[in-house]
């Protein structure tokens, strides 16, 4: 019998166009390992489906593309939150989120997680928009920018910002573990859109900018609290200006598994889609936020998109763009939870976390 060690390694060197690939996690794990694996064998040949749920809302809206589409999203999309309860992004409902996500993961989805992360100069709950007049070095809120001589002494180890980080970081990586005990491997996309400058971990660029706060991440996730469940997604906005390159927010190739974009409005641009793939440099790309998806002719052009996930409650009932969801997902190239094609080929990722395969 194969030794786990063993079967991570059997599944963890695998190679695209000559370049041996694996987990940038150490000791990645044998489902994160297998996942990945289908990540990249999917690049160029599908695209899998996928739908974002906010919080507190549970499944509501994949459960309303479900019903729109008349197909399943193979990915389930979801965020660990940060606002007050009764907000639909309310911290407090990560308990069940982690319960759901264990059943999607046991009913055959697939999971992508995001955290629209507290910035270190306060304490859950807050905002999403800053105040009109927030106290001064108090920013209390997801989007809005902390003061140059703050983001210093964030990325300082040791200095009162970093301990109160690291503090909020060990929080999400306590759920985190819930996953990784059960053996359910996270699509993990930290600092997302980090390239723009509505987030306050956004927009800076040179070596003790965003990118060293995503490093830091990486470290304090992977080497300190070794969680071996995770597949790094370097996420990024669309470039629509010149202090927002792709190239200037790129943490290393020792960072990240998959390269993600956002694109909202239809705006896929072959020359995002070209730039992001040299930057990606043979691993997988993916349309981490959409609104709506590509079209087909899009991905025709565009083939080595492996998912995109349709941002939470915009699943749209008009009549056109019924018809258009409806095409876009009864193509082959399209991969949905009822899809034989998926079912089989996330088998062996589904094995790899001690799970039968899904019936046909």
């Amino acid at each position: 019998m194969l030794k786990p060690a063993m079967i991570t390694l059997a599944l963890g060197l695998f190679c695209v166009a000559g370049r041996s690939v694996e987990p940038v996690t150490p000791h990645a794990s044998p489902e994160a390992v297998a996942l990945l694996k289908y990540i990249n064998d999917l690049s160029g040949r599908g695209t899998l489906t996928g739908q974002h749920n906010f919080p507190a809302t549970h499944d509501a809206s994949t459960r309303a593309a479900a019903a729109a589409w008349g197909k399943t999203p193979a990915i389930y999309g979801q965020d660990f939150g940060f606002a007050a309860p009764g907000d639909k992004d309310a911290a407090a409902a990560r308990p069940g989120i982690i319960a759901d996500i264990k059943r999607q993961y046991a009913g055959g989805a697939l999971i992508t997680l995001c955290w629209h992360a507290v910035p270190p100069t306060a304490d859950e709950p807050v905002t999403f928009l800053p105040r009109k007049d927030p106290p001064a070095g108090r920013l209390a809120s997801v989007q809005g920018r902390l003061t140059d001589e703050q983001w210093q002494e964030l990325i300082t180890p040791g200095s009162p910002l970093n301990r109160r980080w690291c503090e909020q970081v060990d929080v999400i990586a306590g759920y985190l573990k819930q996953l990784r005990d059960a053996h359910i491997p996270v699509l993990w996309r930290p600092y997302h859109e980090m390239n723009g400058d509505w987030f306050w971990w956004g927009g800076r660029r040179g070596a003790r900018g965003t990118t060293a706060l995503y490093r830091q991440l990486f470290d304090r996730l992977a080497n300190y609290h070794r969680l071996n469940n995770l597949i790094w997604i370097w996420s990024v906005d669309r470039p629509t200006k010149p202090e927002r390159q792709f190239v200037d927010f790129y943490p290393g190739r020792d960072y990240f598994d998959i390269a993600a974009l956002d694109v909202y409005h239809g705006d896929f641009s072959p020359a995002y889609y070209h730039d992001l793939l040299k930057l990606a440099d043979g691993k997988p790309i993916t349309l981490a936020e959409v609104g709506p998806p590509p079209a087909l002719e899009v991905l025709a052009q565009q083939p080595r998109w492996t998912w995109w996930m349709l941002w939470a409650e915009m699943v749209s009932t008009k009549p056109d763009d019924l018809r258009a969801m409806r095409t876009l997902v009864s193509s082959p190239r399209s991969l949905s939870l009822e899809d034989p094609a998926y079912r089989q080929g996330i088998t062996p990722v589904r094995a790899a976390a001690g799970l039968p395969p899904l019936a046909k």
